[in-house]
């Protein structure tokens, strides 16, 4: 795969003069993971990001070469020590133009900066100070550091994910980004929507562990239905379900199947040549999911994924190949809608447009 040309901005003029926040300027205090996230979005929507790192950038801590940091492409980079006096003189110069600060230490860490938010809101009204811990800012853990990992293992994400006989960490996509940075920007951009109202700022706190929780409710509430189990691979969404799992094709690829409902799963049947074998009217008696699951899985490993891709085309089988990256950023839907650039092979693009209504 070849290399995105990380120098040439998507956000040209005519387009970031339509993006929503456009003139809005973000300072983004030096983290990994979910707060730089956060700033591309921000970065995305049209925001001017100023990305403030110490001198000597200690970089992600995973040896990843600078060149293919994407989540801090098009970011103004600022070399500041926020441990000297001048240093934090030229952070409150950019905050005096700034609309929001980002910031992912842990508890306390920008108070003993000098930079606590009651001052900063003080001498800054309007700014928007969006704060992002590991752990949250009480209790035991909170001085503690922490990893993805570690917030999905707390929270009992993990526990749910994987295979019988062990857990698996689903990247971390989830508790990084999908729990910490995600709920941080909906806490900052609704500030923003408040300061539109008042014209006052404020301050946003949240977690990776507290927006980990924050995902997790249709499963405390289906839990306390008596509808979820806490075995892994015993349930509706976790593999347990024949009609809601990968199988493995021949060739070495797979297929993941997720024919909930009874009109697809009748689909699913009819692709896989399976009706007339499998009664439809089984699909949730889960005391037939064993001879179900064995007929799909003899079914599918008769040929190639790509070849049931194929046979899927067209149907609302809710049958689709497991791409991995690479592959995922050639295909033609994807292309189509322009979440990845063709001229730069595995760069993802925005992912939200907007239209102008007449």
């Amino acid at each position: 795969m070849d290399l995105p040309d990380l120098a040439a901005d998507p956000l040209t003029a005519s387009v970031a003069d339509d993006l929503p926040l456009t003139g809005l300027r973000v300072v983004e205090l030096h983290a990994i993971g979910p707060v730089p996230f956060a700033g591309m979005l921000l970065r995305q929507l049209g925001a001017e990001v100023i990305r403030i790192s110490p001198p000597q950038d200690p970089g992600l801590g995973i040896g990843l070469p600078a060149q293919f940091d994407l989540l801090n492409r098009h970011k103004t980079a600022v070399a500041l020590d926020l441990k000297n006096p001048s240093g934090r003189a030229a952070l409150e110069r950019h905050l005096q133009t700034a609309d929001v600060l980002l910031e992912g230490f842990r508890p306390g860490v920008l108070e003993r900066l000098a930079l606590a938010p009651t001052a900063l809101l003080e001498a800054y009204p309007r700014l928007v100070v969006g704060r992002l811990s590991g752990w949250g800012d009480r209790g035991p853990l909170a001085p503690r550091a922490g990893h993805d990992i570690n917030y999905l293992a707390l929270t009992g994400v993990l526990a749910a994910v994987g295979k019988p006989d062990q857990p698996v960490p689903p990247l971390n996509l989830v508790a990084d980004f999908g729990g910490g940075a995600m709920h941080l920007l909906i806490g900052v951009l609704a500030r923003l929507v408040r300061r539109g109202l008042d014209g006052r700022g404020g301050v946003v706190t949240t977690s990776i562990a507290a927006g980990t929780v924050g995902l997790t409710p249709m499963f405390y509430g289906m839990l306390a239905a008596a509808r979820w189990r806490l075995q892994r691979e015993s349930n509706l969404l976790d593999g347990g379900a024949p009609f809601y799992r990968t199988y493995a094709c021949a060739g070495g690829g797979f297929v993941a199947v997720g024919a909930l409902e009874p009109k697809f799963y009748r689909e699913l049947l009819a692709v896989t040549g399976l009706d007339g074998k499998l009664d439809p009217a089984e699909q949730y008696r889960e005391e037939s999911w064993p001879t179900m699951a064995a007929a799909l899985g003899d079914c599918f490993g008769r040929r190639s994924r790509d070849a049931w891709a194929a046979a899927a085309a067209g149907r609302d089988c809710c049958l689709s190949p497991v791409l991995d990256f690479a592959e995922a950023a050639e295909h033609p839907h994807l292309l189509a809608n322009g979440w990845f650039d063709a001229g730069s092979p595995g760069e993802p693009g925005a992912v939200i447009r907007f239209d102008r209504v007449a």
